[in-house]
């Protein structure tokens, strides 16, 4: 308090404009204000306020006239001065600076849209802009006088004031600034020593750190964010045979674990009958296992993006030991329960994504690249969305969407208006989970088929946002499909949810004694797929969402025709028990086969239809690690009437950084 009562001393010394602007002042030089024992205002981001009043003849009231002692208005006699940590920071007050210089130069007092000729300070409001230029005020032309500055500030912006003076001299302009306004503002200096002495080192110290940062950095252009996943998981039909359909491998029930050179289950008929071979298994162990991704976004311009994207992983989740050729990693499969690469198991690491994004103009952005990610672009939902919402691969998204997930080609996307978005796309199948060295695999990049002779899609969306709370998605998608060996399906077969479709009996003939089927009679497949995907969130607390999609595909060379349909129904309850939290209760139907039933291989059962019911909640620990318990029940699985519920328990620990 003595050296506050020795600075207010100097008042009578100095000239009205010069102290009292400065006392008053909430916008000097444009400097962020901070106030001690305002927390409860800092809430609310709000800059608190200690009001001079305006009544002269009040003893803590500032004088105009300067012949009364200065003292701030609600300032107790024993209050202690405010600390460094109080302050916004020497960061915030450079960013201050920062916007004073980009802001238009006030020249006259006038320019102020909050300052009255009738104001206390207007005389010395006016010196300060129009004698001195010191008083640059806020962006919107605002001088905010009855702000509160601290100790710091206070110090900062008469050292700044000082600096200006000093300008003036050398530019032998002495004779715009009083010698006794000089000695006041050299005085004030001297007085608030130690605090510009702190101020200079905390921002010699930001510079050093500074400068470690940029030698240690590792881009000045890109940023790398990754995702790590721990899956425990465990799939049951309490010891009852299970029914699938699949071919012996060496002479025994195929398992799902990798082992010489078998990638999947394969399809193929009985010799004799033309039926698809059918086996069954009654058990699998539970497993644990991790996934990764770690994701590269560099950007040139500050607008765009270009994206690499690495996975690694060594997951199978133990439902595969029940499924179908051509369901590998389907139904009743956690989708972070998986392996990165195309040998189920393994763990190398593999290019998952791999794009460069850039806008065309401020609605229309255009994404290229060898290895575009389909789901970034097409049939999102805020409730199954992978990470926060529903959890498997048949509920995250449409079972029929789409014959390929990452792709080479391009996307364009247009924001019509705040309530209309259109998407469009083509690519050629280029997947990081398919095996290159089997020709019809990974066709973009192949010579023998290329961009355009493979397997390709092209897709149309229309998304319908009348409000924040409800999203409308139209889809079409176009496909061609490869055939491998004479089949088509599995992975790469949508709208073909799953299994693997031939000519018909006579054709992917299973001898005893070979691991793999003959030939299976097809060339390639083409197929058009429409589709809706809504969701509604109903309140904050709870909504549903749901989808449709049917599928018309025709074979090739025989020109028959097989048609297959899905739903998704479901509910959605953000921030149960937590903010932040989703869970998520769904039912579907992920295939229905309505024709062409003969035709598959491996996929249609005994005439039975598949459904699913499950459940997942994301429950945020903090902003890095999140729980995810889900549970899964498979009714007919694998299309059998015949076959026992199928249930499966998985805990995912999801970390990301």
């Amino acid at each position: 308090m003595a050296k506050l009562n020795s600075l207010y001393r100097l008042l009578p010394k100095a000239s009205n404009g010069l102290w009292l602007a400065v006392i008053a002042s909430g916008a000097l030089f444009g400097l962020p204000l901070a106030n001690a024992g305002a927390s409860e205002l800092a809430h609310k981001n709000e800059t608190p306020s200690i009001q001079l009043p305006s009544d002269s003849s009040s003893k803590n009231s500032v004088s105009a006239g300067g012949s009364s002692n200065l003292l701030i208005a609600g300032l107790p006699e024993d209050a202690p001065p405010s600390g460094m940590d109080e302050l916004a920071g020497v960061t915030d007050l450079q960013e201050g600076a920062g916007q004073a210089v980009e802001a238009d130069q006030v020249t006259s007092v006038s320019q102020f849209s909050d300052v009255r000729p009738t104001d206390w300070a207007y005389q010395a409001l006016q010196s300060l802009v129009e004698r001195y230029g010191c008083i640059v005020g806020y962006p919107d032309k605002t001088f905010r006088g009855n702000r509160p500055l601290s100790r710091y500030e206070f110090a900062a912006g008469v050292n700044a004031c000082l600096d200006k003076i000093q300008e003036l001299i050398a530019a032998a302009t002495a004779d715009f600034v009083r010698k006794e306004d000089f000695e006041v503002v050299k005085r004030l200096q001297e007085e608030f020593a130690a605090e510009l002495a702190t101020l200079r080192g905390r921002v010699d110290a930001l510079e050093v750190r500074t400068a470690t940062l940029e030698k240690q950095q590792f881009s000045t252009t890109t940023k790398l964010s990754g995702s790590v996943w721990f899956n425990r998981t465990t799939a049951t039909s309490f010891d009852k045979n299970v029914r699938f359909e699949a071919i012996p491998f060496d002479g025994k029930t195929p398992t799902a674990s990798p082992g010489n050179g078998n990638f999947v289950r394969n399809a193929g008929r009985d010799a004799l009958t033309g039926r698809p071979v059918v086996l069954t298994v009654d058990e699998a162990q539970s497993t644990f296992s991790y996934l990764t991704w770690l994701t590269f976004n560099t950007s040139f311009t500050g607008r765009d993006n270009l994206v690499t994207q690495l996975a690694a992983g060594n997951g199978i989740s133990p439902i595969n030991e029940f499924a179908s050729a051509g369901f590998f990693n389907a139904f009743g499969s956690p989708f972070t329960d998986q392996s990165a690469g195309p040998q189920n198991g393994s763990p190398a690491v593999v290019i998952h994504d791999l794009f460069y994004s850039f806008p065309l103009s401020d609605k229309v952005t255009v994404t290229v690249g060898p290895r575009v990610n389909w789901y970034r672009h097409f049939d999102f939902n805020r409730y199954t969305f992978f990470l926060t919402g529903a959890s498997s691969f048949d509920s995250i998204g449409s079972t029929q969407s789409n014959a390929i997930d990452r792709g080479s080609g391009a996307v364009i996307e247009w924001n019509i208006s705040p309530k209309l978005r259109f998407a469009a796309s083509y690519l050629g199948e280029n997947t990081e989970f398919l095996p290159s060295a089997v020709p019809g695999f990974n066709t973009s990049s192949d010579p023998r088929f290329g961009l355009f002779g493979g397997t390709y899609t092209a897709t149309a969306e229309l998304t319908f946002s009348p409000s924040n709370a409800f999203n409308l998605r139209l889809m079409y998608n176009y496909s061609r499909i490869q055939a491998v060996g004479g089949q088509v399906g599995g992975a790469t077969g949508e709208p073909i949810p799953y299994g693997q479709l031939d000519a018909g009996p006579g054709f992917s003939v299973f001898t005893p004694g070979n691991n793999f089927p003959s030939d299976g009679g097809l060339q390639f497949a083409t197929a058009h797929f429409l589709g809706v995907n809504f969701d509604w969130a109903i309140t904050n607390g709870f909504g549903i969402f749901g989808r449709y999609g049917y599928g018309d595909i025709n074979l090739e060379p025989i020109d028959r025709k097989v048609n297959v349909q899905s739903f998704q129904a479901g509910l959605g309850f953000p921030d149960l028990f937590k903010k932040g939290a989703l869970a998520v209760v769904t039912f579907l139907m992920p295939m229905d086969i309505t024709r062409g039933r003969r035709f598959f291989a491996a996929g249609a059962g005994d005439g039975g239809t598949m459904y699913e019911l499950e459940a997942s909640y994301y429950f945020p620990v903090n902003d890095n690690i999140a729980l995810v318990p889900a549970f899964y029940a498979i009714f007919n699985a694998n299309n059998f009437d015949s076959n026992p519920t199928v249930y499966v328990f998985n805990m995912r620990t999801q970390f990301s950084f």
